[in-house]
């Protein structure tokens, strides 16, 4: 059975390349301006299912043909006591959000939406991680900024980059950080039917247009 990952994330794509995971991607569009009063669960699991749905119009308007896959949608953002940060579009909006993370701790929330085809079954889930960040000088906010790395991360930093060196602590699934949590992503998939390649140490991923 196939997979196809409905997200241009690079790192989205890394996890599932380092667990040896075989996939396709697609990239998809989706609006992802909070909505009025939407929760970060609400929100995230909305744009995880539009995404992989969107990747499913992707294959129809292309006319290949829709058998035996699973798309793969996924949404991250950054709760800070009911603040929703997402990705700052600007180095002054990753500034600001960074001080406003400086010394605290954050939800990091992740929804997925896994669709299979034919069929339609459909499995949605939601994964929190709370992630505590140490006391930042405006220095090295202003330093981290200048990498260019926070400016496509929700909440304006990666942990698996230099804005690893600013978190204290994490509870809860590393990966969820990233943008895909991994174990528990894995369990839905065997749910609906995929099996894993055995003797495979690295898949590959192509790229669906």
């Amino acid at each position: 059975m196939k997979l196809i990952l409905a997200s241009a994330s690079p790192r989205r794509s890394e996890i599932l390349r380092d667990a040896g995971i075989s996939f396709e991607v697609v990239h998809t569009h989706a609006d992802e301006t909070p909505k009025r009063g939407e929760t970060a669960r609400a929100m995230t699991r909305r744009l995880a299912e539009a995404k992989a749905r969107a990747a499913l119009r992707e294959f129809d308007k292309a006319g290949r043909k829709l058998d035996s896959m699973i798309v793969i949608g996924a949404d991250t953002i950054v709760d800070l006591r009911g603040r929703l940060l997402g990705k700052p579009g600007t180095s002054r909006a990753a500034r600001r959000t960074l001080a406003q993370l400086s010394g605290k701790t954050h939800r990091v929330v992740t929804s997925v939406a896994a669709i299979r085809v034919p069929g339609g079954a459909k499995r949605i889930f939601t994964q929190t991680t709370r992630v505590r960040f140490v006391p930042l000088s405006a220095g090295e906010i202003s330093g981290y900024v200048a990498t260019g790395e926070p400016l496509d991360k929700a909440g304006a930093y990666a942990v698996q980059g230099a804005g690893g060196r600013f978190i204290e602590r994490i509870e809860g699934c590393y990966f969820n950080v990233v943008g895909l949590p991994l174990a528990r992503l894995y369990r839905i998939l065997i749910e609906l039917g995929w099996r894993p390649t055995h003797g495979t140490s690295r898949a590959q991923s192509n790229a669906a247009r």
